[in-house]
């Protein structure tokens, strides 16, 4: 019986420097061949999975802004952006407060002038805190702030963004978000609670469980049918939906206490492990 395959990617199907491991790259490739379908399944829009360096990695589809977006084939199923209201709302709240925007669109990730000076020391930040060794600080920075493309305050009045995230200021920033935008879902990351790097806000009532769903819809699939595999509780909800959980060996407690199997870190041929396991190649 095939299979649908659901990956996140950071720190399951690539490693936190965004590294694909070879053997990551054969077991998708692999398992596709034997007939089982596989969807990466992410908080990222389709222009960032683009700067991803896959290789002869080939997909079937995805579901990207934790489920504001849903591809199948090139085919767009579901697209529910935030509101232009919602973004102008918030693009405007995070101006006065000095907190420098993402604004992320599968058309691209726009930045304001305040990310342009605070954003290269945040990434940094984020990237060691995920294990990164930066040699070179400057040119980490050149490499991290071009995937960017900066906008005026005006022109950052769109209606296709799946997603908004911005730099903490302090972690009232994310308290004050979730009291001025209830009908919104306000999360943070980049560090645990009030460590935490980044804020986000994107629209309510949709998550991978909810994007999932659409797409089985879509397909005929039975959710027994699946397999979904993660390493951070954003991806739990997969887990609600999905036949059969999979938890990386890298991934946090509340995760692998939701899994019905926990294979290796990513780094250690996780995926691969875990698709020889499960008898998909």
């Amino acid at each position: 019986m095939s299979k649908v395959i659901f990956l996140d990617v950071d720190g399951t199907l690539i490693n936190y420097q965004t590294y694909l491991p070879k053997s990551a790259e054969k077991a998708v490739n692999e398992a596709r061949r034997n007939g089982h379908r596989v969807y990466i399944c992410t908080g990222c829009g389709k222009d960032e999975i683009s700067h991803r360096d896959f290789r002869t990695m080939e997909i079937d589809g995805m579901i990207g802004g934790n489920g504001v977006y849903v591809e199948d084939h090139d085919h767009v199923v579901y697209f529910n952006p935030l509101s232009a209201d919602d973004t102008r709302n918030i693009v405007d709240w995070c101006y006065k407060r000095g907190l420098g925007v993402i604004l992320e669109s599968n058309a691209g990730m726009f930045v304001d002038d305040l990310f342009l000076k605070q954003g290269a020391e945040a990434m940094a930040k984020y990237a060691s805190g995920k294990g990164k060794v930066i040699a070179d600080i400057e040119e980490f920075n050149k490499n991290v702030m071009k995937q960017y493309t900066p906008l005026s305050r005006k022109e950052l009045y769109r209606n296709d963004i799946n997603k908004i995230s911005y730099i903490l200021g302090s972690y009232q920033d994310h308290l004050d978000a979730k009291r001025d935008f209830p009908h919104l879902v306000e999360n943070t990351w980049g560090g645990k609670g009030e460590m935490a790097l980044f804020g986000d806000i994107g629209p309510s009532g949709i998550d991978k469980k909810y994007a999932i769903k659409i797409l089985l819809d879509y397909l005929n699939i039975d959710p027994k049918d699946t397999i979904a595999f993660g390493d951070a509780n954003i991806d739990i909800s997969m887990f609600e939906v999905c036949g059969y959980g999979v938890a990386m060996g890298n991934g946090g407690e509340g995760i692998k206490k939701a899994a019905d199997y926990i294979t290796d870190d990513v780094d250690h041929d996780g995926l691969y492990n875990a698709f020889k396991y499960l008898k998909l190649i």
